[in-house]
């Protein structure tokens, strides 16, 4: 009998127990981060959570279905000479155009990715202070640097669907001397002015609002700067 009662009791706690792969989503998360946390790549974070429809919308208390993998080796970065790399490594001197390098965080860009860069800056961010200015180039690196997005300049800037200036022709426009001197000062000792963020918008004309949800990092101007 004690046994039996054991058997049951054993089985009960197997049912009602918790997931062991679960985790509950707090304030300042994003899947990446979770993802890093729990040794998986995001790739494998979204096939696992296919109730996840769009990676960027994750809300405080939602439930991730996570995996621990043993052994866990991060991805090796793979070499292309056109690329800017992501994080702390910087560019392969391999590309024959004259590279730009900061010592603040080793970003590297060629001359036509810095015109590109403030192309968008101008065009997104013309009437804005300087500091915003600043801070919408900062957005554009910061998504270099995530594994959310592309991992070249040109790559997250004609995203399809991200900055409205690319679907309306502005970005083919040359730059001014200010949006550049913007590119310049962000990849150097105003590269944190926008705090992380990774988006970016005027709400007093935006006729989207799903970045109302977004954690706000800062405003500038008449931008609003969300994670």
């Amino acid at each position: 009998m004690k046994k039996l009662i054991f058997l049951l009791t054993l089985l009960a706690a197997l049912f009602f127990a918790a997931p062991a792969f679960a985790y509950t989503v707090e304030k300042g998360d994003t899947m990446t981060k979770i993802a890093q946390a729990h040794g998986l790549t995001l790739k494998e974070l979204a096939e696992a959570n296919p109730q996840i429809k769009n990676l960027d919308l994750i809300y405080i208390g939602d439930h991730i279905h996570i995996a621990k993998r043993k052994n866990f080796n991060p991805p090796k970065q793979t070499s292309n000479s056109n690329n800017v790399s992501r994080k702390k490594a910087p560019l392969s001197s391999a590309n024959t155009e004259e590279k730009k390098e900061t010592n603040s965080n080793k970003l590297s860009l060629t001359e036509a990715e810095i015109d590109l860069l403030a192309r968008i800056v101008r065009a997104e961010a013309q009437t804005e202070p300087f500091e915003g200015k600043v801070a919408v180039a900062d957005v554009v690196l910061n998504r270099l640097e995530s594994s959310q997005f592309p991992n070249t300049i040109k790559g997250v800037i004609y995203q399809r669907g991200q900055f409205q200036p690319v679907s309306n022709g502005q970005v083919n426009k040359p730059a001014d001397k200010e949006s550049i001197k913007a590119v310049h000062a962000a990849l150097t000792d105003m590269r944190n002015i926008a705090k992380g963020s990774l988006f970016f918008y005027n709400p007093d004309i935006a006729t989207s609002r799903w970045l109302d949800s977004r954690e706000t990092t800062v405003v500038i101007g008449q931008h609003v700067f969300k994670n």
